[in-house]
């Protein structure tokens, strides 16, 4: 099955694709970042992500998706804007018809990394390891790599 896991954001929506064969082995197809032009206005930023997101799932047809669920932090602009980063890629999804799992933060670390405390490089690192990677992915790449990797574990008996 091909997976994509979506890391999202209004100033960087990360995306990551894995290709599963059973259940011992995923392989990487592809990852990026979205960055929508921060010089534009918030619905403007919000109609770019959603064409990127359309362009990625043109490009590499997955036949599921599993997206990292909002946590709630101490600016309330940031997590309104956050959330609707996350409506956006969602839409676009289900547009496709795409089945759309979500996971939170906290049970991806515990997946990739073993806790749920794990920093950003750490979970790089188990991502570079788990799909035979030279180098990591950028930062919301990897984080959208590791939302695929933890969504397919958790489909493990």
């Amino acid at each position: 099955m091909r997976l994509i896991g979506i890391d999202p954001g209004l100033r960087r929506t990360g995306f990551g694709l894995i290709e599963t064969q059973g259940r011992h082995q995923a392989r990487y197809i592809g990852s990026g970042v979205i960055r929508p032009d921060a010089s534009r206005s918030e619905p403007e930023r919000l109609a770019e992500l959603f064409a990127g997101l359309t362009e990625v799932l043109d490009q590499y047809q997955p036949e599921a998706a599993v997206i990292e669920q909002v946590f709630v932090n101490v600016n309330p602009r940031s997590t309104l804007s956050l959330g609707q980063a996350r409506g956006v890629a969602i839409a676009a999804l289900a547009q496709r018809g795409l089945p759309v799992a979500e996971l939170t933060p906290l049970k991806i670390k515990q997946s990739i990394v073993g806790t749920g405390r794990a920093t950003k490089d750490q979970v790089a690192h188990m991502v570079c390891r788990l799909l035979g990677l030279g180098r990591a992915p950028s930062a919301d790449a990897a984080d959208a790599l590791a939302c695929a990797l933890a969504f397919w574990h958790a489909q493990q008996p």
